[in-house]
């Protein structure tokens, strides 16, 4: 009879700890379309020096929804030069399946079309050199570029973890489907403001090789997001909403 019990015990354990580890993806997801709406907004970027701020640029982003899809569109200007990072994504608005997304700046422009294959092209300013994209994919997984907004929409609850399916292209780095890992998940409050309560949300992916923490900071009731924090290695930036 012990023995049977331990039995049923670790089978339930086992299917516990499955069920907290599966994969998210976009037919076996959980966030809450209801929190996707139309909205602009603006984030101020900083470096941070020992005690000190440094401003480096702004990032705009403005999300629309588009019949059954929703479009977002994250630009980048770098402070006191001509730089400007112009990103924009498509996925569908129930499941957020990618569709399409183009990325385009001083370096290089690349558009990726979402099928049963990913295709597009790669143009490298430097070497003038295009390249044809047709990478060969199986199972389901988000836009690497859309994943940090489907953050904001999930069911967040203190000591939430979760992994994401996500697809990147990057010729000169990992390509193809990575993981992004929401590590933990606390409420807190802002120290700046301490009427304002957020979601603490730690996460890493397979892009930065998970040697980048990013944490976020979100409002519990508009899931807004008020600071984006990346540290790498010693060095740390800042994001935070513009006012």
């Amino acid at each position: 009879m012990k023995n049977i019990l331990l039995t049923v015990l670790l089978v339930i354990i086992s299917m516990s700890s499955f069920g907290q580890e599966s994969t998210m993806t976009p037919v076996n997801n959980s966030f809450d379309s209801e929190f996707i709406k139309n909205e602009s907004y603006e984030m101020t970027w900083f470096v941070q020096q020992d005690t000190s701020k440094i401003e480096i640029g702004k990032i705009k982003t403005e999300i629309k929804k588009v019949k059954n899809n929703v479009l977002i569109i994250t630009a980048v200007e770098m402070k006191h030069t001509q730089t400007k990072w112009v990103d924009s994504t498509i996925a569908t608005i129930n499941s957020l399946k990618p569709i399409y997304h183009s990325s385009y700046n001083q370096q290089r422009d690349m558009v990726l079309n979402f099928d049963e294959k990913v295709t597009g092209y790669y143009f490298d300013k430097k070497t003038n050199i295009k390249s044809e994209i047709s990478e060969t994919t199986s199972g389901s997984y988000f836009d690497s570029n859309i994943y940090p907004q489907l953050i904001r929409w999930l069911p967040l609850k203190k000591g939430y973890q979760k992994t994401i399916s996500i697809f990147d292209y990057n010729p000169s780095a990992k390509t193809g489907k990575l993981k992004a890992f929401i590590k933990n998940v606390e409420k807190g409050k802002m120290p700046e403001n301490r009427n304002k309560t957020v979601w603490i949300v730690n996460v890493t992916d397979d892009i930065s090789g998970n040697k980048a923490m990013s944490t976020y900071y979100i409002d519990a009731n508009t899931r807004q997001v008020i600071r984006h924090e990346v540290d790498m290695q010693g060095r740390k930036m800042i994001m935070e909403l513009t006012n």
